[in-house]
């Protein structure tokens, strides 16, 4: 956590000249440029070094390799079991993911760098949150072709309502990850500690993505829009938020 010396250096915020409290076209245009700055920086380096993405995705294929051996019955994979090992593999492969891409910038102290610069504080957490949701959609990629493989589960036209509850859950991942992993970023047993308190928070997410993913697998349409719907909201809800909470969270 760092403490705010460049609060005097940030030039006055433009909300444009109505007097409103609407921001100006430039201010919204910078935000967004400084977001996609940032993600794009996470993703460069991650096409070179590859580390983060591999690791999660050789992760997340032992996590369906073995459960797919372990829930048997009649010498076949039980197809019941295929939500919660796909979204077990995603989440703690999301996890180590989001653990290691933070270590990056507590190297380099990139991290201070960002959040001492005059950029939105906030475009910083929404390019990190892209990035994150980029490497966990890879994952989830991964392990989807697999759980079909091993579990010999035949989707048919609901591929596309479960990629949907897929990009969903990552994003919700991300934007609640993206925040505890930043304020654990300069805390010593960070490691330990980001499970702890991140693990909660995701409960409803992980409950939501489950029993949707169960219901397409099992064709029921209703409930699974139910459960989407259920998803969407809570992305909703923790992106509004961790846009009210980062900056106090990241700075001492």
């Amino acid at each position: 956590m760092l403490t705010d010396r460049s609060t005097a250096a940030r030039p006055p915020v433009d909300w444009g000249t109505t007097g409103s409290m609407a921001p100006s076209p430039a201010l919204r245009t910078g935000f967004l440029r400084t977001a996609g700055a940032v993600a794009a920086k996470d993703l460069r380096v991650e096409l070179r070094s590859r580390e983060v993405v591999y690791t999660m995705a050789f992760f997340a294929t032992v996590i369906v390799v073995v459960f797919s051996f372990a829930f048997v019955k009649d010498q076949r994979a039980l197809i019941e079991a295929v939500p919660g090992v796909a979204w077990a593999a995603i989440v703690f492969a999301g996890t180590i993911g989001l653990g290691r891409a933070f270590d990056r910038e507590r190297e380099g102290d990139t991290m201070r760098a960002l959040l001492l610069s005059p950029a939105p504080r906030l475009a910083v957490f929404a390019g990190k949150t892209v990035a994150i949701t980029a490497l966990v959609f890879a994952v989830e990629v991964v392990v989807l072709p697999l759980c079909l493989l091993f579990f010999n589960v035949d989707l048919g036209a609901a591929v596309l309502h479960l990629a949907l509850v897929l990009v969903l859950g990552a994003i919700g991942f991300a934007v609640v990850g993206t925040v505890f992993a930043a304020m654990l970023l300069r805390i010593r047993s960070r490691d330990v500690l980001l499970p702890v308190v991140l693990y909660p928070i995701l409960v409803p997410m992980i409950m939501a993505g489950t029993k949707a993913t169960s219901t397409i697998l099992t064709g029921a349409t209703g409930d699974a829009w139910f459960w989407t719907q259920f998803l969407a909201a809570y992305d909703a809800i923790f992106i509004i938020v961790a846009l009210w909470t980062f900056e106090a969270l990241v700075i001492e």
